[in-house]
């Protein structure tokens, strides 16, 4: 049976780690690099991801805390929501005039099948790399692959390798990532907002967070937005797991694995 962990307030080892990682951060603030034509931008929350997964993996702060942690996590993203839902009131206008956009946004997740599966077969993957590539891997698409196929199928062993993979790196990857694309190419900051609402809040708060701090004047729109798309994409997206991404995902395995299968350019080569 799982650790529960103890008690919130009966953890004071907890509190200071957390109030000593929160002055560290704080202390460093926003940094800017630019790259070419974009920039990086590194932000608080950055630092305090990284330094708290160094003291998780270094023992320092112990399962039993981290377990202790988590709801916290639930309850700041709760905040971020009601925060959005704030914002979405003013910006109501802007974002019914790009609803099309809005409800179009999801198939744009579709295209990361195309580049995935196929990086994903040439490092050797076979039927794991239907699970770690129809979709980003979160709870509605972990619980679809175990239901369909079963948590210890290959399809299973590859969702959950995405899953916890994106849960330790994806808002770090995330909140880079966009700020980078978003000084670097032309494309309007509000796509790149509708972009970060890919059914994951601790993704889409990094994400968003990022594009707020580049362009400050936007930064509500930005948010409101976000939020839209990441609704939009928690509710519409299984349904669009289960009967366009999954579909299309297995249909491009049984064409694909023949022609760039690793282990099938093996045999031959035997």
């Amino acid at each position: 049976m799982m650790d529960q962990g103890k008690p919130l307030w009966k953890d004071p080892k907890l509190h200071g780690v957390v109030l000593v990682i929160t002055l560290i951060t704080e202390k460093i603030g926003t940094h800017r690099v630019p790259i070419g034509p974009g920039v990086i931008l590194f932000l608080p929350m950055l630092y305090a991801m990284i330094l708290g997964l160094i003291l998780f993996l270094t023992k320092l702060v112990k399962e039993e805390q981290a377990t202790t942690a988590e709801p916290i996590i639930v309850l700041s993203i709760t905040l971020l929501i009601a925060k959005i839902g704030v914002l979405i009131g003013p910006s109501i206008d802007r974002i019914i005039a790009a609803g099309p956009a809005l409800l179009l946004q999801e198939f744009g997740n579709l295209g990361t099948i195309v580049f995935a599966l196929p990086i994903a077969l040439l490092l050797g993957f076979k039927r794991e790399a239907v699970g770690m590539t129809h979709s980003i891997g979160r709870e509605p698409n972990v619980g679809l692959i175990v239901d369909k196929y079963g948590f210890n199928s290959p399809e299973g062993r590859g969702v959950m390798i995405v899953y916890i993979v994106g849960t330790m790196f994806g808002t770090i990857f995330m909140g880079l990532i966009a700020g980078f694309l978003a000084s670097a190419t032309p494309l309007h900051p509000l796509a790149f907002a509708m972009a970060t609402g890919v059914g994951s809040g601790s993704l889409m708060a990094a994400a968003s967070g990022t594009l707020a701090n580049l362009f400050p004047e936007m930064s509500d729109d930005i948010i409101a937005f976000a939020g839209a798309s990441n609704l939009l994409s928690t509710g519409f997206g299984l349904y669009m797991s289960v009967f366009v991404a999954l579909p299309l995902t297995n249909k491009l395995y049984n064409w694909l694995e023949p022609k760039i299968g690793r282990g099938n350019k093996v045999k031959e080569e035997a």
